[in-house]
């Protein structure tokens, strides 16, 4: 296999599909699913997702160039890998989704939803990664990275969103996120169906949803822009030394959830809104019928605001600052 994106948007299954070089041996799981087996032993296991939505192109191709230098043995693994394109078929159509949200459907949320690509996909994604993190032992360190572009722009062009989590996080995996040029990081306080969700709550693993600039068509990605994550995805695979953190990330918490329960609904926000916007007390941010939400707090957030999610979706994430943390880390 020379390249792992192309073989996988041809819809073909690959003419060879189990390999090895000097560094590595590899195995073609299912379409757009490539396992990594160093021949040194190892303690650590990694998870590398992209494309959970389909037209979130640039982490798709910084990934993409990533498996071809381990495929042609120009790179050195030092821990178990599991790659993921997660949507092949929204990749090749240009398209967020087919049917419904990926993202929202692990944990066997799947199974609440009528037989479709974007279920049966999240079904078989949960049998990889189960069988992927049984195959170490109990001491293994688990990692999970999973790579997103956001709808709209940002006032953090590069942030991350990590899931509820019962243990402390990790600090080197803090660290690392960071290093990976990470400028806010949102702390979710309720349990969610997204993929880092289900591989943190499921199987313990340091998780977190990476979300690096816009969503652009395949080939007009400034990839230059997302070079820090790159960079420290290398050295990660690698066991590189990570560049130095000049300032650490800012950190938010989820203070409420805005959703969609009607076709009455109306969201208060035009579609140049930036992420991290922030609305003052009592603004009035989204109408539903007779149900009203309002800022809460004394500022408050935006975070995915998108009015055209389904019924009983969320339409929106509304943060508040983290001050005891950030005053503490020193970056305000």
């Amino acid at each position: 296999m020379q390249d792992f994106l192309k073989q996988t948007l041809s819809a073909e299954p690959p003419a060879q599909t189990s390999g090895h070089n000097e560094q590595l041996s590899w195995q073609w799981l299912d379409e757009g699913i490539l396992e990594f087996t160093p021949h040194r032993p190892t303690a650590r296991a990694l998870v590398v997702s992209a494309g959970i939505h389909g037209n979130e192109t640039a982490p798709i191709e910084i990934v993409n160039e990533l498996v071809n230098e381990l495929l042609a043995g120009k790179r050195t693994l030092q821990l178990r890998l599991l790659v993921i394109f997660g949507s092949p078929e929204a990749m090749r159509s240009g398209k967020r989704y087919q049917r419904c949200d990926l993202n929202r459907l692990f944990g066997g949320r799947w199974q609440q939803y009528e037989d479709n690509m974007e279920a049966r996909r999240a079904w078989r994604l949960e049998q990889v990664l189960e069988t992927f993190w049984q195959a170490g032992n109990c001491e293994e360190i688990r990692w999970h990275l999973d790579l997103h572009t956001a709808i709209r722009g940002s006032w953090h062009t590069q942030f991350g969103v990590m899931p509820l989590r019962d243990s402390a996080w990790p600090d080197d995996f803090l660290h690392w996120l960071a290093a990976a040029g990470l400028q806010a990081l949102v702390f979710h306080r309720t349990p969610g169906g997204t993929f880092t969700h289900y591989s943190s709550q499921h199987f313990n693993a340091a998780s977190c949803t990476l979300e690096l600039g816009k969503a652009l068509p395949f080939g007009s990605n400034d990839l230059s822009l997302f070079s820090a994550a790159r960079d420290a995805l290398a050295a990660l695979l690698s066991g590189e030394a990570l560049p130095p953190v000049n300032e650490p990330p800012l950190r938010y918490r989820v203070s409420q959830q805005i959703t969609r329960f009607s076709e009455a609904f109306v969201l208060h926000m035009n579609s140049a809104t930036l992420n991290f916007t922030a609305f003052p007390q009592g603004t009035l941010l989204a109408e539903d019928g007779d149900k009203r939400c309002y800022v809460q707090q004394a500022r408050e957030y935006v975070l995915f605001p998108n009015p055209n999610v389904a019924k009983g979706q969320r339409a929106g994430l509304m943060l508040v600052e983290d001050n005891a943390h950030n005053e503490t880390s020193g970056s305000r």
